[in-house]
């Protein structure tokens, strides 16, 4: 059989295509009926609650349809039964019919080894107590469950109480379901009869139909990848993947092909669309499925992305909170944002461009970007630092505004 072989730049195209970035941005408002197209076409949404701009969650659903109200996304997620809460790529809003997809991760769940519910004298008794509190009262969050003496923190320990660990170990097994976040982010815990749909709940689909479904909805979600992408994306390991892949190949779900530069077999999606040309200008999430899997983003798009929150200060090669910024078919720049709310400010603490863009260009689009973001913020102006050349530029621009 001849394989297909597909160029570097279109394998770029299948990709931003597959996940959204081929559509113009809404004009007018957004309603809830683009939300729930963008988080079925990406298939899952990752939750990140870090504050630095705005939990990057939001942030996603910007990228692919500007400004619009988060009450919305709230509304869609906790109040219409469609979405739900589950670990799938990490802890994520899916649609409500992928519950009996993750099953078999529900049935694997193991607590974290340093939880202190692990640790806790009389575990199985307090876990059930917790569940007697949750049937006969409704739903709660930690801090309506009683407390309970645990073992003495040690340094680094994670700060959390006996109570919200208890509903965290519950929620990984699938004894309660997310019924709803309080403006401070909590969970709301309930039973999951309470929540999701008998038809799902009570759906049961085999370990290897369940790994092949998610799968073929990652091919589907990405567009064009490998082996290794397909399998991290609802959190597989590779080797667990390769038949389940090899099945989607047989029956056509997924065409091999061989893609310029790539050392790895590609995984073409059945219908994926290749558009000539794509027209886009967008600020993506540390989180957002475009880049989240660092070695797909550094083969598509010559981009080597991390995070370095965690990152001593002066050991920082890039900043705190850096998103990366996409300009049709290429990501020609990183800026490192802070939302300083007190000050009505957006923040660019540092501005880094790529090799090889339209200077011009790039800056005139990231200012409009930046602008526009600070404005969905509710923030006034956009403040540069002028560090370097292309951020004095970019300064500049945003000025003569």
């Amino acid at each position: 059989m001849t394989v297909k072989e597909i160029s570097l730049d279109q394998a770029r195209r299948i990709a931003l295509a597959a996940q959204g970035f081929d559509r113009p941005r809404p004009q007018g408002d957004v309603d809830i009926r683009h939300i729930r197209r963008v988080i079925r076409q990406i298939g899952l949404l990752q939750l990140d609650f870090v504050n630095v701009l705005v939990p990057a969650h939001y942030l996603v659903l910007y990228s692919r349809l500007g400004a619009y109200e988060r009450a919305r996304l709230h509304h869609l997620v906790y109040q219409r039964r469609e979405f739900t809460e589950q670990w799938a790529h990490e802890a994520s809003i899916v649609p409500v019919e992928r519950w009996p997809l993750l099953e078999y991760r529900r049935q694997d769940y193991q607590p974290w080894p340093g939880s202190p519910i692990t640790k806790l004298k009389g575990k199985s008794k307090y876990l059930k107590q917790v569940l007697d509190v949750i049937n006969n009262n409704g739903a709660v969050t930690a801090q309506d469950l009683p407390p309970v003496p645990g073992p003495k923190r040690r340094p680094g320990d994670w700060h959390r109480s006996l109570p919200r660990w208890a509903l965290e170990c519950h929620f990984g097994s699938g004894e309660v379901a997310v019924a709803n976040r309080l403006p401070n982010f909590q969970r709301v815990y309930d039973l999951p009869e309470r929540l999701i749909d008998a038809q799902h709940l009570e759906r049961r689909v085999p370990r290897d139909d369940a790994q092949r479904e998610l799968l073929r909805l990652a091919v589907e979600s990405y567009g064009i990848a490998t082996l290794r992408d397909l399998a991290d994306y609802y959190r597989m390991s590779a080797h667990e993947a390769a038949p389940r892949v090899a099945e989607l190949v047989e029956s056509g779900d997924v065409c091999p092909v061989e893609v310029e530069g790539w050392k790895e077999p590609g995984l073409l999606a059945k219908g994926a669309r290749t558009p000539r040309k794509l027209s886009c200008s967008s600020l993506l999430s540390p989180f957002d499925p475009l880049v989240w899997f660092r070695p797909r983003v550094e083969r598509l798009f010559d981009f080597h992305y991390r995070i370095e929150i965690y990152v001593p200060a002066n050991k920082r090669k890039w900043g705190y909170y850096v998103l990366p910024f996409l300009l049709d078919d290429r990501i020609v720049a990183r800026v490192d944002l802070k939302a300083d709310r007190k000050n009505k400010q957006l923040l660019v603490l540092a501005t880094h461009k790529e090799e090889n863009i339209d200077e011009d260009r790039s800056i005139k689009h990231l200012a409009e970007e930046l602008e526009s973001l600070a404005s969905w913020l509710d923030l006034e102006r956009v403040k540069v630092s002028r560090r370097g050349p292309f951020a004095r530029k970019l300064a500049d621009c945003i000025r003569a505004r």
